[in-house]
């Protein structure tokens, strides 16, 4: 496991992200939203391998913490008129995608996911099942990506990224404030803890947690940053002093396999992060029959933040905060 400690810790980088926005701190207004959901409840907080593990794996019935992203921006948008033909295009590596069909599909507009080569067929299997259109483009993230960006650009359809990049930033933001929702459970289910390890793909749910985490739990909390180390788009970031594209081989742990941070999340997390951490592909699939026997079973993307706990070398009373992000 690498680890950097952060020189940015409390003022965040400045070289080219000022006009950038920091993550939403206002987790009121997603929470307000989501009282309105039939399916929507929190998810439990557990205690397991000596470690608070909060467990994402039911949320709403789509199996990870993503589906409080893109439908939320999809259910706001949808309260400001009808999204009848209305087609959202994103690319993901699978979770974002699921979020985007089930708010598209619930109202009334059409989600066309772009995914890699290297995304599990599965994957593909269950957005179809939502009503969504599956394009498969690329051997990477960056090429879905590219695929999805030029069909928003060609037919005029509204990309709904849970990254973000320069002139980029509205709907992003706004997704990731989706994510708060579970964040303030967190600091509803535990008393502040002393250590948080939260895993990164390009930073939405790390970004989104450490923000509300530093604004209701104040400096005492240490905050780490996850990632694989063929995918370290905030570790090389933060090591360099300004946004850098990362290189890597592919990672198993595919919904981390990210190249680029997103912007809006580098800001907050260059400011509220205190280090970053890379683990191998070993690392990361070790924890998981650990977890299995503990009836938590998940993917080395789900699980990539217990694993780099459990790998620190932590004190005995050590309170952990970590999040179990998606199911097997």
């Amino acid at each position: 496991m690498q680890f950097l400690e952060n020189p940015y810790r409390g003022q965040g980088i400045d070289v080219g992200l000022r006009s950038v926005p920091s993550p939403s701190i206002n987790s009121n207004a997603p929470r307000a939203l989501l009282e309105r959901c039939p399916v929507h409840h929190a998810t439990p907080m557990v205690r397991a391998l000596g470690l608070h593990i909060k467990d994402e794996r039911g949320r709403m019935g789509l199996g990870s913490f993503k589906a409080l992203g893109a439908a939320y921006v999809i259910a706001n948008e949808a309260q400001q008129g009808s999204l009848d033909g209305r087609v959202y295009v994103t690319a993901s590596a699978g979770n974002h995608g699921m979020s985007v069909a089930a708010g598209a599909k619930v109202f009334g507009a059409k989600a066309v996911i772009y995914l890699a080569k290297t995304v599990p067929s599965e994957f593909a299997d269950r957005l179809r099942d939502k009503g969504a259109d599956v394009v498969i483009e690329g051997d990477d993230y960056e090429a879905s990506m590219a695929g999805a960006l030029k069909a928003a650009k060609d037919k005029d359809w509204t990309l709904l990224s849970d990254s973000s990049w320069d002139d980029y930033f509205d709907l992003p933001h706004r997704l990731m404030e989706g994510y708060l929702a579970m964040a303030a459970e967190c600091t509803e289910q535990i008393e502040q803890p002393t250590h948080i390890f939260l895993q990164a793909g390009v930073g939405g749910l790390a970004g989104a947690c450490a923000a509300l985490f530093r604004d209701i739990w104040g400096n005492g909390p240490k905050i780490t940053v996850v990632e694989p180390e063929f995918a370290p788009a905030i570790f090389d970031s933060i090591k360099a002093g300004a946004f850098v594209s990362s290189t890597g081989a592919v990672s198993d742990m595919g919904r981390l396999d990210c190249k680029e941070a997103s912007l809006i999340a580098l800001k907050g997390l260059s400011r509220d992060a205190d280090a970053c951490v890379l683990i191998s592909e070993t690392e990361a699939a070790d924890v998981l029959p650990k977890l299995a026997e503990q009836g938590l079973a998940s993917s080395t993307s789900g699980a990539a933040g217990i694993a780099a706990a459990l790998l620190s070398d932590l004190p005995n009373d050590a309170k952990v905060l970590c999040i179990l992000s998606e199911g097997a």
